[in-house]
């Protein structure tokens, strides 16, 4: 699932709910049918793996930041993750690979190289729900491209949501939900909410109309 919207009207919001960042004021949450509330908290945030817009990485080894959420992974695991987030390539361009030492708030790598490494960590972590919080922002579009095709093969079953401001993003999603002023405008499939949905059909417009006369 997709969550698409202008800066502030509540993607984030929404997600946190998951994890219990905070709880509802009203309504209910519901993971496997069981309001979060329900659940004990450390068993709940085990089901979910969280990567923010902004990239948290530690002065460690690349290997050290990518397992800090599961420290038992192989190294072949490591690897995996890695390939799948596309951050093996410039991984493997350094000196020290995987030995690499990070410098303290990921100061020694660019705004992608930071997100890939805080989205392998992410995957590498054995959760049900995979909240990607504008997480790609910084990669290009193929980049971003070849690495939802690759999550895809990695985790098949995990629920995945994805906050994005660009509709290229998210326009592969099963389901998309348009948020405006913190509430669901409306929901469907890319091509349903061209047809249904006029802020979706405006934002497809002012970003999309000459990259999909390009791509198809």
């Amino acid at each position: 699932m997709a969550i698409l919207g202008a800066t502030g009207c509540g993607k984030t919001s929404l997600v946190n709910l998951i994890p219990r960042f905070y709880d509802v004021t009203e309504g209910a949450v519901l993971v496997d049918g069981v309001d979060v509330r329900e659940y004990n908290q450390k068993a709940l945030r085990e089901k979910v793996a969280v990567v923010l817009q902004k990239s948290e990485l530690f002065s460690a080894t690349i290997e050290e930041n990518i397992s800090w959420g599961n420290p038992q992974a192989s190294a072949e695991a490591v690897k995996a993750a890695a390939v799948t987030a596309q951050a093996d390539s410039f991984i493997s361009s350094t000196a020290e690979k995987y030995d690499t030492i990070v410098a303290e708030r990921g100061m020694s790598l660019s705004g992608g190289q930071k997100q890939r490494l805080s989205i392998a960590r992410a995957i590498l972590k054995p959760a049900e729900i995979l909240i990607l919080d504008d997480s790609t922002s910084a990669l290009d579009l193929k980049t971003e491209s070849d690495f939802y095709g690759a999550l895809q093969e990695f985790s098949p079953q995990s629920t995945k949501i994805i906050i994005a401001q660009r509709i290229a993003s998210v326009r592969r999603a099963d389901r998309i939900l348009v948020l405006e002023n913190g509430r669901i405008l409306d929901s469907g499939t890319h091509e349903e909410l061209l047809e249904s949905c006029g802020v979706y059909q405006e934002i497809y417009h002012s970003q999309m109309g000459e990259e999909d006369e390009n791509h198809g």
